[in-house]
């Protein structure tokens, strides 16, 4: 190789190296500094002091459970509960779990196949033939790929009308999803879609004859004792449910209706548990679940953010709430910010 062509190589890798350092910084110029506070204080002691930093980088309120494997679970909770009538937060209030829910109907999902009732491989036009022409490939969407997020069906949330005129009912939410080009093939990429599960949920209804709600109820949680876990706002006492607010905005947003699921930190907490180690199953349903969907999950409503993780080297699950939100990603990102850094405390004493 020629002198000149060295020289050229090495120059142009210090033009890429300058090009990459000069973009970091521009990206942390754009990054709130909030965000890379939080992210580099030094860590605290204890899980509390963590909830107590997060309230003061902006959070109304927050809860969170730790079940460490050998020990009693631990809980713990930072801020308001309700804000307007200073009510403190406290670990067994209610929370709107958002897509959480999604693991329990894909749960009953699994369980509905082993047992014959559902079929993975049947197409969204053999269970739903309303729908031929009104969602594109509906013939080609099997049950598997819309639990997986790889039907190409569009996210309701994301039509432009969706956030302006609100829906007032399930048909009107699904009617944001209808008569659009798919997102993809089906089969040929993932992509999360919120109305994938709302079809499953209606599918349940269908192929039962009776609520979704009510068959997770008799499969999931009455056998885990799971006797703060809900299928939705209509059965609860609206006091027991932490309030939930987005920035700037001071209405209390928990009487807000969206036909998720709400529980303590502590159920989702037991569910998990259940999910990972295999007691959520009979025989042979694993198996099938695990061929579908994953093992944690994360939640995002207005005014609710949930997180949900197994985390299997301490053996320990963690469940984070947070009543505070905003849909410009900083809630957001500040929220798995202080989530790791509880999981990093909880890891720290494991190995002390």
């Amino acid at each position: 190789m020629k002198e000149h062509d060295i020289m050229n190589k090495k120059q142009t890798k210090r033009l890429l190296r300058i090009v990459f350092i000069m973009a970091s910084i521009s990206t942390l110029y754009f990054v709130p500094w909030i965000l890379v506070k939080a992210w580099i204080l030094p860590l605290p002691d204890k899980v509390q002091e963590q909830l107590d930093e997060a309230i003061g980088h902006g959070f109304d309120g927050m809860i969170v459970y730790v079940d460490q494997a050998g020990k009693p679970p631990a809980f713990y909770a930072a801020g308001w509960h309700d804000r307007k009538n200073k009510i403190p937060a406290y670990p067994q209030a209610l929370f709107k779990i958002a897509s959480i829910t999604k693991l329990y109907v894909a749960v009953a999902t699994a369980k509905l196949v082993k047992d014959g009732h559902l079929s993975l491989d049947k197409t969204l036009a053999e269970y739903f033939p309303e729908l031929i022409g009104r969602i594109e490939n509906a013939d080609k969407i099997t049950l598997r790929m819309m639990v997986q997020h790889r039907s190409g069906i569009p996210n309701f949330v994301d039509h432009p009308d969706y956030w302006k005129n609100p829906p007032k009912n399930k048909q009107e939410t699904l009617d944001y999803a209808l008569d659009l080009p798919a997102d993809f093939e089906p089969g040929e990429d993932y992509g999360y879609s919120n109305t994938n599960y709302m079809l499953i949920s209606d599918l349940i209804d269908k192929v039962l004859g009776y609520s979704h709600q009510q068959y997770i109820k008799e499969e999931i949680l009455i056998p885990l004792a799971l006797e703060n876990t809900f299928g939705s706002l209509y059965e609860v006492d609206i006091d027991d449910v932490m309030s939930g607010y987005y920035v700037g905005v001071e209405e209390d947003l928990k009487t807000e209706y969206s036909g998720l699921m709400l529980a303590t930190a502590e159920d989702v907490g037991i569910f998990l548990r259940a999910l990972n180690d295999g007691s959520v199953f009979n025989e042979g349903e694993q198996e099938i679940y695990s061929s579908i969907y994953v093992y944690e999950h994360t939640g995002l409503l207005v005014g609710y953010q949930s997180i949900a993780e197994y985390h299997k080297d301490i053996d320990t699950v963690v469940i984070q709430f947070n009543n505070t939100t905003n849909f410009d990603g900083y809630d957001w990102n500040l929220a798995e910010i202080i989530y790791s850094r509880i999981v990093q405390l909880v890891r720290n004493e494991k190995s002390s």
